[in-house]
């Protein structure tokens, strides 16, 4: 079993690495063991810049896991305009794989017709386009929340960890999703470091 660990950006992507189901499907489908700790980087903009050697060197001492993951956003307003200048900006230094969501970790929700059919209560729930859609996705999900008449609240990471637990948020489904190419790149390249 080859052991991962994760890098990530903020308080809402730190659900989806530490979730039961995801790490069940990646020890039973990948040959991955997640470790802990989850190392967060806080958000803010703490990954737009060199600091990101020293959160895989803290992941390093602290899990020595056989591979590093980098999960962040692109925030094209606050960071980078594209992912590969993202990546670019991250570097490769002592990381296996860095994996962009494009624009936010939301879109990857949106995404999810299931989860967001249970979190919504409408059956026929459908997102086109949760990667490409004019504006941010959790704008988006504060909208459809707004239509329904209550919204995802006022935090995002406690909207993630109610979206991951309760609702099943599931990233193989967003990766199915055939407008969300960022959580199919996940799903695809996490799995091949099992298999290397």
């Amino acid at each position: 079993m080859v052991t991962v660990g994760f890098v990530v950006e903020g308080d809402s992507d730190e659900f989806l690495p530490q979730s039961p189901a995801f790490r069940g499907w990646l020890r039973k489908e990948c040959n991955l063991e997640v470790v802990d700790p989850v190392v967060n980087a806080g958000g803010n903009g703490n990954m737009c810049n060199r600091k990101i050697k020293d959160y895989v060197e803290k992941l390093k001492i602290q899990a020595k896991p056989d591979k590093i993951v980098v999960l962040v956003d692109l925030d094209p307003d606050q960071c980078a305009p594209c992912i590969e200048a993202r990546k670019n900006i991250i570097g490769s230094a002592g990381i296996d794989l860095v994996v962009v969501a494009r624009k936010a970790i939301e879109s990857w929700f949106l995404a999810d017709t299931e989860a967001m059919r249970s979190w919504t209560g409408d059956n026929d729930f459908y997102e086109p386009a949760p990667e490409s859609k004019e504006g941010m996705p959790w704008e988006r999900l504060k909208q459809i929340g707004r239509d329904m008449g209550r919204g995802p609240g006022n935090s995002k990471p406690s909207f993630a960890k109610k979206f991951v637990h309760k609702n099943g948020f599931d990233v193989r489904r967003a990766g199915n999703h055939p407008g969300c190419p960022s959580a199919r790149y996940f799903v695809e390249k996490l799995c091949a470091l099992g298999k290397t």
